[in-house]
This record gives C-alpha cells, structure tokens and sequence, in this order.
C-alpha cells in the first residue's frame, strides 16, 4: 500500500496527560455519621485534557512537556496536604475538578499552544469526577 494516498481528514486533535499526588481531606459538610466526613486520604490520578484544530511543529498540540508546570503546582500546593485546608470550597473530586482547571486556564493555558478542555480527577480506581471547560475559557 502506498501510504502517500491515504487521505488525511479534517478534525480536531486530543492529548491528554495524567499526573499523580497523594492528599487527604474531609467533607464537613456531611453528617457526622458519613465515613467521608473523617480524615481520610486518596492517591489522586489527573488528567488534563487539551485539543487544537492545527498542530504546532513537529506535529504537536502542545509539547508534553510544557505541561510541567501543571505537575510542580500539584506537587508544591497539593501533594501530601489536608486539600480541605488548601480548596476554597468543600474539597470533593467535582471542586477539585474545577479547582484545577482554574488553575490551569489561568497559569498555564496562556503559555501553551493546547486548548484545556476537561480535568478528570480519580480519586479511586472506580471512581472519578470530570470538569468540563466552557468554550470561553
């Protein structure tokens, strides 16, 4: 087959990246009797979600690693910490979500060449929250 014909369609391209921090927290917010409400803690997985319709050279939508500094804020601000101490709001995985993408549309996003469109927060194997960014972000 000669690979020169095979036609290359128009669309938008997605990368994503997962990045890792331990931290514990408690939903005070709950009834006393809800195990969440304890301390407790979770090997957080996130994942960041980026597309553009065009790739910047060599064929990229953004450079893994730009998205460093991504990984020195969870690592300087979140890892091994009480996030319900850090988060301006109950820390559950959906805020947590929404917290970071904050964080990365306002620190991050205006040096990349990537469009952030979701932040997946696992806080466990089975279980994850996923913030979607509005268009205007």
């Amino acid at each position: 087959m000669d690979t020169a014909t095979v036609p290359l369609p128009s669309g938008v391209f997605t990368i994503g990246k997962t990045f890792g921090f331990e931290a514990g927290h408690r939903l005070a917010a709950l009834p006393p009797d809800h195990k969440c409400s304890r301390q407790h803690g979770h090997s957080y997985q996130v994942e960041v979600v980026l597309t553009g319709p065009l790739l910047e050279g060599p064929g990229f939508v953004t450079d893994f690693g730009a998205l460093a500094p991504f990984k020195e804020f969870l690592d300087t601000e979140l890892d091994h910490r009480n996030l319900h101490e850090i988060l301006p709001v109950e820390p559950t995985s959906e805020h947590l979500a929404q917290f970071l993408a904050g964080w990365f549309t306002e620190n991050l996003q205006p040096t990349i060449s990537g469009r952030l469109v979701a932040v997946l927060v696992r806080e466990t194997e089975s279980s994850w929250a996923r913030f979607d960014v509005g268009e205007g972000q």
